[in-house]
């Protein structure tokens, strides 16, 4: 049997729509039937990502963690576990596949990022669905990675040959345990997936990185040089990093870049720079105000994403999903 497939008459393969949205018009009435409809328009739905960087599930029957895990298991991507990852941030898993969005304060901003980009280790699809939309505020921010390269080239083009060949360094702190407080929380116990400080040393050695232990337990680390401009196809080149977060969001960063930055050759990379690309993404950002029962899944080399800060009674809830 198929299902709706005018539900995607609207799709045009054209990277000047952003994000692609498709809503259910009602023909889809339970999980099983979303189920096939994904399964006969695989290919049509992943072409369209792979054009615009972002597709919105708007009507669909998802209703908590387990019918999520259920519909995006739908597009057959091979999964990537939280556990498995190397993320900064605080998570709490609710299926073996679905976890927490960040779960920094709802007063904490958490600035447009590719979704772990400063590790070696990292997603190509990230998933979002919104089971209680916030009362106030709490969009997730979406940014066209290619369009941010193209633009941050033409006004810095020295600058962004620069990043292109020599890649960037990041330096960040890892605390002793998790501190949920923070977007940039998780202890390095679980984000290294040891319980010792030699295990903590034998992993950071094999991940080329460098490390300093400090008196009150936490550990700052430093990668080796990670690319932070990408090539998407043959056509398209696409600034993948964690620059704009790790400037804006990380602590005394903003005000000292190269506590948590630098170039791949350890040069300093140029506060008017940084400025820059912080100001050119913000101009080409969209909001995606969540609807309870949104799923959203995004190209993480062709799109940034983030959060806004938000308010009211209502608990934000919004989930992920990750895909190779």
């Amino acid at each position: 049997m198929t299902y709706s497939s005018s539900l995607l008459a609207g799709l045009e393969f054209n990277q000047n729509q952003f994000p692609s949205i498709i809503v259910n018009d009602g023909s889809i009435a339970g999980l099983e039937q979303a189920r096939s409809w994904i399964n006969e328009n695989q290919a049509t739905l992943k072409k369209e990502l792979a054009c615009t960087g972002a597709l919105l599930f708007r009507g669909f029957p998802v209703t908590d963690a387990q019918s999520y895990d259920s519909f995006f298991s739908a597009f057959g991507y091979r999964n990537f576990t939280y556990k498995e990852s190397l993320s900064n941030a605080v998570r709490i898993n609710y299926t073996e596949l679905v976890f927490s969005a960040n779960e920094a304060p709802k007063d904490v901003e958490i600035y447009l990022h590719s979704e772990m980009a400063q590790t070696p280790v990292f997603p190509n699809i990230i998933s979002l669905f919104c089971e209680k939309a916030a009362d106030i505020g709490g969009a997730t921010i979406l940014c066209r990675s290619d369009i941010v390269y193209r633009k941050v080239a033409a006004v810095e083009p020295q600058l962004t040959e620069k990043l292109a060949r020599e890649g960037i360094k990041y330096t960040n702190i890892m605390p002793s345990g998790d501190n949920p407080g923070s977007a940039q929380g998780r202890g390095w116990q679980s984000t290294l997936s040891v319980t010792s400080r030699q295990q903590a040393e034998d992993k950071l050695l094999d991940l080329s990185y460098k490390w300093h232990w400090h008196a009150d337990g936490s550990l700052s680390v430093q990668t080796r040089a990670l690319p932070a401009i990408k090539s998407a196809g043959s056509d398209r080149q696409v600034f993948f990093n964690q620059i704009i977060a790790a400037y804006q969001g990380w602590k005394g960063v903003k005000e000292n870049p190269s506590t948590g930055l630098c170039f791949g050759d350890d040069s300093d990379i140029p506060k008017h720079f940084l400025d820059k690309i912080c100001e050119i993404a913000a101009q080409t950002a969209y909001d995606l105000d969540w609807q309870a029962g949104d799923v959203a899944v995004v190209d993480n080399h062709l799109s940034m994403h983030g959060r806004r800060p938000y308010g009211g009674d209502t608990v934000r809830r919004v989930l992920v999903t990750l895909g190779i």
